[in-house]
């Protein structure tokens, strides 16, 4: 393996012997300067074709939790009826550090209906409940019940070469909405929104979730008003922007946000501002 590029202390971009591009983990490696060769006794796992708006989160997520969630994606891929995106090790790795930072600040963002779920994706649903299982048994870190309808949606997003027409359908009106979203988050806080990284790409994954429990009905609400209150003060101006979103969605589609859904809109704007403006 010949280093092209040091990403952080223990991942590097490097050439494999047929020329292609891999990302490398093991500790130290990046401490390897380009472009001499690693030994492989220091490299502990490799990842291919992940896409490159993806690499710089790989500063952002705890190495033990890439670790961890590539040993639940080998342990459960023979077990799926398809393959998935090679990007899922880090959206999954992303959705799993964030969701414990979450756990250990109180906060709680709404999740799809298990039940709802579990009809139409039961085998992602189980995949969900082991992941998380085997989560809080590592990190010993208690998640929300919730956190399994979140990695099972990855699990779902995820999939390769199963599309349809109408769900492609669904999928331009979910573009449409999610750029106007995304408009008048630029206009509401005065930034310019990078719709080509990985924090927008992640966003636009979580408006997608929000888009499709509003349109099957399938609000979620669990009146928790403090917190919701607590959030919105604390995050003002996002909050305005979040209001704006919510008139334009009942003007144009005759849509109302719960306040479980303004919170969940809250925090994940509240990422995409914060990236920007770093």
């Amino acid at each position: 393996m010949i280093v092209v590029k040091n990403i952080n202390n223990n991942v590097s971009l490097c050439l494999d012997s047929r020329g292609k591009e891999v990302v490398v983990f093991g500790k130290g490696v990046g401490f390897v300067k380009p472009p001499a060769e690693i030994p492989l006794a220091k490299i502990e796992r490799t990842f291919y074709d992940l896409n490159s708006q993806y690499l710089s989160l790989l500063n952002d997520i705890p190495v033990k939790v890439i670790d961890f969630t590539a040993r639940q994606i080998t342990a459960i891929q023979d077990t799926l009826p398809y393959e998935t995106n090679s990007n899922l090790i880090l959206t999954l790795a992303d959705h799993l550090a964030f969701a414990m930072e979450r756990a250990q600040k109180g906060i709680y963002i709404p999740m799809p209906s298990i039940y709802a779920m579990e009809t139409d994706y039961p085998l992602e649903i189980s995949v969900g409940r082991r992941i998380v299982a085997n989560l809080e048994q590592e990190f010993k870190t208690r998640l929300p019940k919730g956190e399994v309808q979140g990695v099972a949606m990855h699990f779902i997003n995820a999939r390769t070469g199963q599309s349809n027409q109408a769900e492609a359908s669904i999928e331009e009106r979910y573009e449409d909405i999610l750029e106007r979203t995304t408009q008048i988050i630029e206009h509401e806080l005065g930034i310019t929104v990078q719709r080509d990284t990985f924090s927008y790409a992640r966003f636009a994954t979580h408006v997608q979730y929000l888009l499709k429990r509003i349109f099957d009905d399938t609000h979620i609400d669990s009146v928790n008003t403090q917190m919701y209150e607590s959030i919105r003060d604390e995050y003002e101006a996002v909050s305005g922007c979040v209001d704006r979103i919510g008139e334009y969605l009942k003007s144009n589609w005759d849509a109302e946000l719960t306040e479980e859904e303004k919170l969940y809109l809250i925090m994940h704007i509240n990422r995409v501002r914060s990236k920007e403006i770093e």
